[in-house]
């Protein structure tokens, strides 16, 4: 999904939104409601997230996202979709005041 279409989706859903990056960089920027969850600690922490409910994954262009969707959907979620581009594409395309690194 891309950052335009997900910001048409939040209007009238309520996606969880998985932001896999370091705290690091979620401390610098991130998408308002997204839950913060390294990479690094889904397979341990993953058993907190409803497979059933449409989860979001957000990395910061897309690549460490797409990784997590794939071993989620693997581990029998249903409804994964991959913010394409990440927060970087989040920041040129929906919130340009959003702070890069």
């Amino acid at each position: 999904m891309t950052p335009r279409e997900l910001a048409d989706h939040l209007r009238e859903n309520q996606p969880v939104l998985l932001d896999v990056r370091e705290p690091w960089e979620f401390n610098i920027r991130h998408i308002e409601g997204s839950r913060l969850l390294p990479m690094g600690e889904i397979q341990q922490r993953m058993r907190h997230l409803d497979p059933d409910f449409e989860t979001v994954v957000i990395c910061h262009h897309g690549i460490r996202s797409r990784q997590v969707g794939m071993y989620l959907e693997y581990q029998g979620f249903n409804n994964v979709i991959n913010l394409v581009g990440g927060v970087e594409a989040w920041a040129r395309e929906v919130d340009p005041h959003m702070a890069t690194y």
